[in-house]
């Protein structure tokens, strides 16, 4: 006889064999059964989760009708294995031994047993208990309906027994096959979010790229997120696959919290069902969950701790309707990996956010820097062209002691330096300015080296400085502002002048070289530590050496060097060795030719 307890059909159909010839052979194997061993019913049943599904049906229309994806659980067919009567690999169980009333199995022939003591009853049960090599029952084949209405013999038992030796391994190898298929699909699952998720900027663009692959792999009714506070100390936003906000009760976001913290330490998850819960809540939290999403469709949950090393980041919810399959041992591992790896992308995705919060905070900073060095700087020029006119003014008149011309003189140079801080700093102000970008054109920087030149060559003179310049007879053409890339020479050259000692040689070298213009500046000078080189560009930066200190300057040279350079989409190259001299290398782009 054929013993079922029905569950509804849609839900017994949302699982079966995946792979086609795993299907066929146990078809065949059943059909078999009816053919030639002489029995009208054949059924086969795969363990499936907590029960065992039929999947082969053979011999009868309405059999198979009404049989053909139902499920059995597994305690009850074991338990009447435990009293049946052992015919080898066969097990029989006579009618006047079944507990079950006719109610509960799920389908019964309808006729009329016969006479005798062989006579066979339409509740007699045939079973062929199929076990894997550790003994763990797999699936079984049950057969019903004797064509000639009797007991089998000795010959069909020894027929059925090789059926069921067919049957053991076509079903080990189905559920061999599927295992290796549902282990094949929640790894390219796994290997899809990794690569999605990998490298997103925001938490939102994770779970944009990630939603669909997760409801899609696990074959889940929906997702949604639940996420910590960077310092994992409290519930944050919850997200859902379809991109919305997931609105739940506190109690519930709390209870969530609590779990994935212990779920995470634990390395394990969590399956929630009204009739299976592996989290350890109590029947008021487990009312509190399922009536919260009531009216959704969701019937039983898988919850997943999500994080990286350490840090506790949230959990994971996939969700399945009264009619998906339950959640297994495979999902549930594979949930646990894409834990990791989720939570790795939003540890990633965090901290880019925080960077980039830094960044534009940075930004925001700088401006205001610009904004203030530009105001101030506006704010002295004027007083200081007063205070240089005045000062010509009293050094023209006739009338004046020694004294006061002394005075004169020292007020007229420290008024100097503070115009030449001024235009340093509105210069600096300028070039900083990422609104205020250059307009590119070509700039022969051959003529531009001759007018540095002679602008300083009186103090090169002064010291006796050697300067010579090696370039090409043509124009050397780069692409720029005339005026920056002129103002950047002229801090190259001077401050070679101003730290090379007297007697020594200044070179500037001009080339091109491919779509690159390189200006070489190579003193003969003080050179510069390794310390100092690593703030030569930085704001009001000056050496450490006491030599560099004891000359005059704004510490904004530099600077201004590396700013015209950034504007101009070039680079700078340093190279120096104490008491030897430096050189500074600067590449630009050319002009076409």
């Amino acid at each position: 006889m054929s013993s079922d307890t029905p569950v509804p059909p849609d839900r017994a159909g949302s699982w079966s064999l995946s792979d086609t010839s795993s299907r066929d052979a146990l078809q065949l194997i059943a059909e078999g059964v009816t053919e030639l061993a002489g029995f009208g019913v054949a059924a086969i049943r795969v363990v499936r989760d907590d029960g065992l599904e039929v999947v082969a049906v053979a011999g009868s229309d309405e059999a198979r009708e009404q049989l053909m994806g139902t499920r059995t659980p597994t305690e009850l067919i074991e338990a009447e294995i435990e009293h049946a009567d052992d015919w080898g690999p066969l097990r029989f169980v006579p009618h006047d031994r079944i507990d079950l009333d006719v109610e509960t199995w799920g389908w019964v022939p309808d006729v009329e047993p016969r006479e005798g003591p062989d006579a066979w009853h339409p509740m007699d049960a045939l079973l062929a208990p199929l076990y894997d090599g550790a003994g763990t029952l797999r699936g079984l084949l049950s057969i019903d309906l004797p064509v000639d209405g009797r007991r089998p013999s000795d010959a069909q038992r020894r027929l059925l027994e090789k059926y069921a030796e067919q049957a053991s391994r076509a079903v080990l190898t189905a559920l061999a096959r599927e295992e290796l298929a549902e282990q094949v699909r929640l790894s390219n699952t796994a290997r899809t979010i990794v690569r999605r998720a990998s490298g997103q900027p925001s938490l939102v663009r994770v779970l944009e790229e990630c939603g669909e692959a997760l409801v899609d792999g696990f074959r889940a009714l929906g997702m949604w997120i639940q996420t910590f506070d960077a310092n994992g100390t409290g519930s944050s936003s919850v997200y859902a696959s379809d991109g919305t906000g997931v609105e739940l009760p506190r109690e519930l976001v709390d209870m969530a919290d609590r779990s994935a913290r212990r779920a995470w330490d634990d390395q394990t998850v969590y399956v929630l069902s009204k009739d299976r819960m592996t989290a350890g809540l109590r029947d008021d939290q487990v009312n509190l969950i399922f009536g919260s999403i009531a009216g959704s469709g969701v019937d039983s949950i898988l919850f997943v701790p999500l994080g990286a090393g350490p840090d506790r980041l949230g959990n994971l919810v996939l969700t399945r309707a009264a009619d998906g399959p339950e959640w297994t041992e495979t999902e549930a591992s594979a949930a646990l990996d894409i834990g990791h790896d989720l939570g790795g992308a939003i540890l990633n995705a965090r901290n880019f956010e925080r960077e980039h919060r830094l960044v534009a905070e940075l930004r925001a900073l700088d401006t205001y820097k610009s904004q203030l060095i530009a105001t101030v700087s506006h704010e002295l020029k004027n007083p200081l062209t007063a205070i240089v006119g005045h000062l010509e003014l009293l050094e023209s008149a006739g009338e004046v002691s020694d004294k006061t011309r002394t005075s004169l003189a020292a007020m007229e140079r420290g008024a100097q330096r503070l115009e030449r801080v001024v235009d340093d700093l509105l210069l600096l102000s300028k070039v900083g300015d990422p609104a205020n970008s250059i307009i590119p054109r070509p700039v022969d920087l051959r003529s531009i080296v001759d007018d540095v030149f002679d602008l300083t060559a009186v103090a090169a003179a002064r010291r006796n400085l050697t300067v010579r310049v090696e370039a090409p007879p043509e124009p050397v053409v780069a692409l720029g502002d005339a005026d920056e890339l002129d103002r950047l020479l002229t801090n190259l050259v001077s401050n070679a002048v101003k730290y090379t000692p007297v007697d020594r040689a200044i070179t500037v070298v001009l080339a091109r070289k491919g779509n690159e213009i390189v200006l070489s500046c190579q003193d003969e000078g003080i050179g510069i530590s390794d310390a100092d080189r690593g703030n030569l560009f930085r704001e009001f930066f000056r050496s450490s050496n006491p030599v560099a200190v004891a000359q005059p300057g704004t510490g904004l040279g530099l600077a201004i060097v590396a700013r015209i350079v950034e504007r101009h989409h070039g680079r700078i190259e340093v190279e120096s060795e104490i008491g030897v001299g430096s050189t500074f290398r600067v590449f630009l782009p050319a002009a076409p030719a």
